[in-house]
């Protein structure tokens, strides 16, 4: 999964005044048309999700590319972005583009606010020219970061220039890593710089970077980091929440229903703060839980109510990484519903990404998840069967989750899906997945 970021960063910076970089190797050489968005989680200091790592399946430096190609490559990377720009509304969307690429006119056209541009030198480049970029992209409001390349001719200067200060985990030494963490705290600067370690695999490589003070962290440790005391079967909220959804799925009275969200004045205050939060973009305030179900309806409450399943008390690394996928699975089939169904309801569709990770969260098989709760026909059949009519967009989900190039465009085409609509589903949802948890707690 983490293959390609790899090559884009490559793997010795120190063998020569240039950054060595390998042609694609695992994954099959994209088509010409078919560009998907790669969307990666970065963790702060605190294990919460900081923002996201943006790159596209065509976006990894060639072997050999020319400043020219690699400028195409990323005015297609920016192009994307710039279509939907909310992604990162309350998080850092964190870019890597060639210095050679700084004076693309689509990077003019990037929104500002919470974007981190980490800026890979390219051979030839001069220190004057990126420092002078760079001081013009700060003056915008725009955050620079740069990898670490000690050997180019340039990188001395445009250090100094910098936000963030980005290192290669995978392809260093501990004692690199370390060496580099120290000699960016120990500089006179007129900034302070961040350390930014990517492409970290293991969680043990995750504490020694933040032993050595790095602030934000990027790559698959977070699927390996150890799990905590489940707290999932003794958690009187997600057990009252279950309930509460298989009153809303079911043919439960309204007075029923309301009842049974009474009996817990946390949960119907939880409830109650969710439904009023701007994420939800709601006409009106609700100010009882009886008027929630009357203006939102049992199906939407049925969306909502699902929602607040994924906010996990105390979560840790892996736990966010579910709680995100949860939410951006759902939004996200929801958005390409609207392109590929039109003229439904497509609650159903949210309803069938989100439940599609209940075996994670509830730590049991999902057949046995489901069978606790009243869902449709074609709910089940993709989620159990893979098949009926909702099962190509789950497809197409699973693999933006996954960034298996090949089976996305696979599923894309067998949905009648074009790749740039559903970057920009994705893009969508992910930055309505941060909105949410940003209201949870």
């Amino acid at each position: 999964m983490f293959n390609s970021l790899k090559k884009l960063f490559g793997k010795k910076p120190e063998t020569s005044g240039t950054q060595a970089t390998e042609p694609l190797g695992e994954q099959s050489r994209p088509t010409k048309d078919a560009s998907f968005l790669r969307r990666e989680a970065v963790f702060d200091r605190s294990n919460r999700l900081s923002g996201h790592l943006f790159s596209l399946q065509q976006s990894t430096l060639l072997a050999n590319a020319d400043d020219a190609e690699q400028r195409e490559l990323d005015q297609t990377l920016l192009k994307t972005l710039n279509a939907s720009p909310d992604a990162w509304n309350t998080t850092l969307a964190f870019i890597p583009l060639s210095s050679a690429s700084l004076d693309l006119p689509a990077v003019e056209r990037l929104k500002t606010a919470n974007i981190v541009l980490l800026i890979q030198l390219a051979p030839d480049a001069e220190a004057e020219m990126v420092c002078e970029a760079i001081d013009k992209l700060r003056i915008r409001g725009l955050q620079i970061g740069v990898f670490r390349n000690p050997k180019h001719r340039a990188f001395a200067k445009v250090i100094q220039r910098v936000d963030y200060a980005a290192l290669d985990v995978r392809g260093n030494e501990a004692n690199t890593v370390r060496d580099f963490s120290a000699a960016i705290r120990a500089g006179e600067r007129e900034r302070p710089i961040r350390l930014f370690a990517c492409n970290i695999d293991s969680y043990d490589d995750h504490l020694f970077c933040h032993q050595w003070h790095f602030e934000n962290f990027h790559g698959k440790f977070a699927e390996s980091a150890p799990k905590l005391q489940n707290e999932t079967s003794g958690d009187p909220h997600k057990a009252q929440l279950l309930n509460l959804l298989r009153l809303v799925q079911g043919d439960a009275e309204t007075a029923e229903i309301a009842k049974a969200m009474k009996q817990d004045p946390m949960l119907s205050f939880r409830i109650l703060r969710y439904l009023n939060s701007p994420a939800l973009g709601l006409t009106r305030q609700i100010d009882s839980l009886e008027q929630a179900l009357v203006i939102l309806g049992r199906q939407r409450l049925s969306r909502w109510v699902a929602v607040l399943l994924f906010s996990v008390r105390d979560p840790h690394l892996g736990d966010w990484l579910m709680i995100e996928n949860a939410l951006t699975r759902g939004r996200l089939m929801e958005v390409l519903g609207e392109q590929a169904m039109p003229g439904q309801a497509h609650d159903a569709l949210f309803l069938t990404g989100i439940f599609s990770c209940l075996d994670r969260l509830l730590r049991r098989p999902l057949a046995e998840s489901l069978n606790d709760i009243p869902i449709s026909t074609e709910i089940r059949q993709a989620l159990l069967e893979r098949s009926g009519p909702y099962a190509p967009l789950l497809a197409i989900a699973e693999a933006c989750e996954d960034f298996d190039p090949p089976r996305m465009e696979s599923t894309a085409r067998t949905a009648g899906i074009a790749p740039d609509n559903v970057n920009r589903a994705l893009l969508a949802a992910t930055a309505w997945a941060s909105e949410v948890t940003e209201y949870w707690e």
